[in-house]
C-alpha cells in the first residue's frame, strides 16, 4: 500500500505568524499518527521561517513514524542531518524569496556537490531522496549521484487547468516513475496535491509515497488534524 507523509511545516507557519510558542508541530505528530499517517515531513530552511532546530530534534526523539527532513544541499544542513539522524533526507532547491519550493533540483548541474553530500548522508545511515522534476535526464542523474529515492514534483500537474495539460503532466510523471523503478530507486510524489487533484495519480502503481502538507493542514482548520489525515489516507488507500 502506498504511504502518506504529512508535511507539518504549516503548523509552524501559524505559530510564527505571531512569534509565539503555539501551535507546536510536535503536538501535531500524535494526531498525524492517530490519523494513520506513515510519516512526517519537515523542511528546515536556512532562514528558519517555520520549522526550528528545536522542532526537528524533539520530533526525532518522540516520533514512532518516519521522519523525513527536507533541506537544501548545504554543508550546514548536512551536518545537522548527520547529528539528528532523520530516517530520510529529501534534498530540495531553496531560495529565500520563494513562498514555497519552486520546481525540482537541477541534479545535472549540481552533480559534484550532490555526489559529495549524498555520499556523506548515506554513510551516516540516512536514506537520501532528491526532489526533482518529471524529467528522465534528471532521474538518470539522480541515480548516478547515488540517491536511494526520488520525489517527483507535482507542481505543474496541480497547476494545469485544461484536461489535455493534466494528461500531459501525468504522462511525464508516469514515465519518470517507471524509469526510476527500472533504476531501482523508490518513488514519491508531492507539491500542491489536495483531496481532489490527487485522483488521477492513484493509478500509477510505481508511486510508493505521497507527501502532502498544505491541503491537509488547511482541511484540519475545519475538521481537525486527525480526521484530515485520515481522509487523505483513505483516498490513497482506495487505489488498492
Amino acid at each position: 500500500m502506498s504511504k502518506l507523509g504529512v508535511n507539518i511545516d504549516h503548523i509552524a507557519t501559524l505559530r510564527e505568524a505571531r512569534k509565539i510558542d503555539y501551535p507546536d508541530p510536535v503536538q501535531a505528530l500524535t494526531l498525524v499518527e492517530l490519523g494513520g499517517g506513515d510519516g512526517i515531513v519537515v523542511h528546515l530552511r536556512e532562514d528558519r521561517r517555520h520549522i526550528k532546530d528545536r522542532d526537528l530534534r524533539i520530533l526525532r526523539e518522540v516520533t514512532k513514524i518516519k521522519l523525513n527532513m527536507e533541506m537544501a544541499a548545504t554543508q550546514e544542513m548536512v551536518n545537522i542531518a548527520l547529528d539528528v539522524k532523520p530516517d530520510q533526507v529529501t534534498l530540495v532547491p531553496e531560495k529565500r524569496e520563494e513562498l514555497t519550493t519552486e520546481g525540482g533540483l537541477d541534479v545535472i548541474a549540481l552533480k559534484d556537490q550532490l555526489l559529495k553530500n549524498v555520499g556523506l548522508l548515506k554513510d551516516g545511515g540516512i536514506v537520501v531522496s532528491l526532489f526533482i522534476n518529471a524529467d528522465l535526464d534528471q532521474v538518470s542523474a539522480s541515480h548516478k549521484v547515488g540517491a536511494d529515492m526520488i520525489e517527483i514534483t507535482t507542481g505543474l500537474f496541480c497547476e494545469a487547468k485544461k484536461e489535455s495539460a493534466v494528461e500531459s503532466e501525468k504522462e511525464k510523471i508516469l514515465n519518470a516513475c517507471k524509469f526510476s523503478r527500472k533504476l531501482n530507486m523508490k518513488v514519491a510524489v508531492g507539491h500542491g496535491l489536495h483531496y481532489t487533484n490527487i485522483q488521477p495519480l492513484l493509478d500509477i502503481k510505481e508511486i510508493e509515497e505521497y507527501n502532502i502538507g498544505h491541503s491537509i493542514v488547511a482541511r484540519a482548520v475545519f475538521v481537525g488534524l486527525e480526521r484530515a489525515v485520515r481522509e487523505m489516507k483513505e483516498i490513497i488507500s482506495r487505489r488498492w
